[in-house]
């Protein structure tokens, strides 16, 4: 399973909407098939694994990271082919938060006469498809809020320098990030501040995120970085009272642009909704001190990774990763859960999880200003 894993995880960033998935197929104490989903619409881990392993596969123990399918989709269902090939055993990591599977697909194994082993690894494997399982349970994407600040929690000095906070391995550890969510997003006050490129750029290369600008009134300019369209897509999230001659010059340079709300701002409640109507599981936001504070207050943040570097900066207006109205009380701090510290060079990274509940249907907008 550890294989499995190995094997799921290598291909992050290139599946969406589908999750990342390892196989692998082991007779007579040997490995004799690997395979791993690799993109959307090509066949699944299992059937590569148990391609591989061709006529051994029969008598065979499976050894899958997530439960496989039991329904037609762009591709025939897995467990067919797991029954075809005379697999004796299947040992899954995780079961698929996916409804039209949940459980089917174990189901399925069983009734032919297969046995089924489930739980194994299955923190790790569950994990590894954390956007996926929120997205098919909420249809909304799985947002984490990656911030860089020094000991005394400053993002900028008062004068807006930016670069670099971090070093090299952190920053670096953020273009791995791009690599594997659908989208990343930024508010306008980022794009006027720093005029960011949000790109992927690994040694290896890797895949780029659309890129997400929430700006109510339409303020990013046509020279903008995220308006040159060639290197990666740009979509701008406004409200209903955006110029519409703006719109179409944005639009002239290959930028969708959505209205999420009446106005004056952006309802964020609305742009995740159109986001998962879009097919996108997963958002990392890279956002400044009002987008950060307002999607907190909205609750809308699954997952904070907060990179923090031995430095200070100090002063009372130099700014902080999260803006808005704040906590009154320390009760009412929001904790992580789950939290992992590691080094990034210098640098310390910790990865953790909002534990109050994500609000529902209510109206949040961005307080950019």
């Amino acid at each position: 399973m550890s294989l499995a894993l190995q094997l799921a995880r290598a291909t992050q960033g290139q599946t969406s909407p589908n999750p990342p998935v390892g196989a692998v197929v082991v007779n007579g104490g040997k490995i004799v098939g690997i395979g791993a989903h690799l993109a959307a619409g090509q066949p699944h881990a299992e059937v590569h694994a148990l391609q591989m392993a061709g006529q051994e596969a029969s008598g065979a123990t499976l050894y899958v990271t997530l439960e496989p399918c039991n329904h037609h989709g762009r591709t025939p269902p897995c467990t067919e082919a797991i029954i075809t090939s005379g697999v004796r055993k299947v040992v899954v990591g995780s079961t698929d938060a996916n409804p039209a599977v949940n459980g089917a697909g174990l189901a399925r194994l069983r009734e032919a006469g297969i046995d089924v082993v489930t739980g194994v690894l299955q923190r790790e494997c569950a994990t590894l498809n954390e956007a996926f399982f929120h997205y098919m349970t909420t249809k909304r994407p799985f947002v984490t809020v990656k911030t860089a600040s020094t000991l005394d929690g400053k993002i900028a000095t008062k004068t807006g320098d930016s670069r670099w906070v971090t070093g090299e391995q952190a920053r670096a550890y953020v273009h791995r990030l791009r690599h594997v969510h659908d989208a990343v997003m930024v508010g306008i006050g980022t794009v006027l501040a720093d005029n960011p490129l949000l790109t992927t750029r690994l040694p290896e290369g890797g895949r780029d995120a659309v890129r997400v600008v929430v700006d109510s009134q339409l303020r990013t300019p046509l020279e903008a970085y995220v308006c040159d369209t060639s290197q990666a897509p740009t979509w701008i999230f406004c409200t209903e009272r955006r110029d519409r001659g703006k719109e179409a010059a944005l639009a002239a340079r290959g930028v969708r642009v959505f209205t999420a709300g009446a106005g004056p701002r952006v309802d964020l409640s609305e742009l995740f909704a159109i986001l998962g109507r879009e097919h996108i599981v997963s958002v990392l936001v890279e956002g400044g001190s009002a987008l950060n504070g307002s999607l907190l207050e909205g609750r809308f943040v699954n997952k904070v990774v907060a990179m923090i570097a031995p430095k200070l900066i100090g002063g009372r207006d130099s700014m902080t990763s999260y803006g808005g109205v704040g906590s009154d009380r320390m009760n009412d701090a929001l904790s992580l859960s789950a939290a992992r510290v590691h080094k990034l060079g210098n640098d310390l990274c910790v990865e953790g999880y909002v534990s109050r509940p994500r609000a529902g249907g209510d109206r949040h907008i961005y307080r950019d200003n």
